[in-house]
């Protein structure tokens, strides 16, 4: 049987739909400003630098990027994701005063967060980097955060500034007359590696202190960490050999998988019989020339079937 629409149903439902678009249109827009960075600071990196880092907004608060400002003028925008940044091309032996403001995606700005930094006397033909940190040493500070402590490096003109790097990447930057530092902004049960470098008034940066592993606590109401722990990696003609410590997930753990310069590479499955009671290690062998680098990592099949988290990353030269 065929149905047909009643003039009085199609008036009906046409009401209703101008009555939805009514109240749309009607919808109060967005005036409301996200809160002010914190945690923001301002450090000299040489003398004609500052490294400016702030902590990243909550999530809830809609921010989609940054304006950071010099004396009150725009000087850079940087995307949400992003809360760090370095200022070139200053005076030495100046003072500056900046500003950072959260924006977001309705154009709403937060109040300005201000810091100041003074740059230090410029050093004139100055070309030698000061040396290495000659230790390294860190620890957890709960789930998202982790300590740093470094001895301090020398230089003939004077240490101005130390900088940390994660996987290759600077994330944090301090005073060369500090040796401790708190990172925050970590992820629970993840294994980071940790250096630091030295840099004077030149910006002439040493080269990497000693690496140092740090793993992140469990986030409340998980059970141990589930990464593979204290991962080597040694080269040798045509091989590389890694050896690690299995994660403690309450049974033997026989499969892993293996990353190679960020790719899943192979799967390592151990047999009945063979699981490592203790200490692992596979054989990969090796077809790419010598001095090709692998940056080296695995994580571990859980007893729930779901990947674990990621063992510390291992750079290696091939022989």
């Amino acid at each position: 049987m065929r149905r047909t629409t009643t003039p009085t149903a199609t008036a009906a439902r046409f009401l209703a739909a101008a009555a939805l678009a009514a109240l749309t249109s009607c919808a109060a827009p967005d005036t409301r400003p996200p809160g002010p960075p914190a945690g923001l600071t301002a450090q000299a990196g040489s003398a004609t630098s500052v490294h400016v880092m702030w902590q990243s907004a909550d999530a809830r608060e809609g921010v989609t990027g940054y304006q950071i400002l010099q004396g009150g003028a725009l000087v850079r925008t940087v995307p949400a994701e992003k809360t760090m940044v370095d200022l070139t091309g200053l005076a030495p032996l100046t003072s500056y005063s900046f500003t950072v403001r959260a924006e977001d995606a309705a154009g709403n700005l937060s109040a300005p967060s201000a810091a100041a930094a003074t740059t230090p006397a410029a050093t004139a033909e100055d070309h030698r980097p000061p040396t290495a940190p000659p230790s390294t040493s860190g620890h957890p500070d709960g789930a998202r955060a982790a300590v740093l402590t470094w001895a301090p490096a020398t230089d003939d003109a004077g240490v101005t500034a130390y900088d940390v790097y994660q996987g290759g990447v600077r994330i944090h930057t301090v005073g060369g007359a500090q040796t401790t530092t708190r990172l925050s902004d970590l992820q629970p049960d993840t294994v980071y590696t940790f250096t630091v470098r030295a840099r004077d008034g030149a910006d002439n940066s040493s080269p990497d202190g000693p690496p140092v592993d740090v793993t992140t606590a469990t986030a409340t109401g998980r059970g141990p960490g589930t990464a593979p722990a204290d991962l080597t990696a040694t080269a040798s003609a045509g091989t590389v050999t890694l050896s690690w410590i299995p994660p403690d997930t309450g049974r033997p753990t026989a499969e892993y998988q293996l990353f190679v310069n960020e790719q899943p590479t192979t799967v390592i499955q151990f047999g009945a019989g063979a699981v490592p009671a203790g200490r692992a290690e596979y054989r990969l062998a090796v077809a790419e020339p010598a001095g090709t680098v692998w940056a080296l990592k695995l994580r571990a099949r859980l007893p729930d079937g779901n990947w674990g988290s990621f063992s510390a990353e291992r750079r290696v030269p091939l022989v």
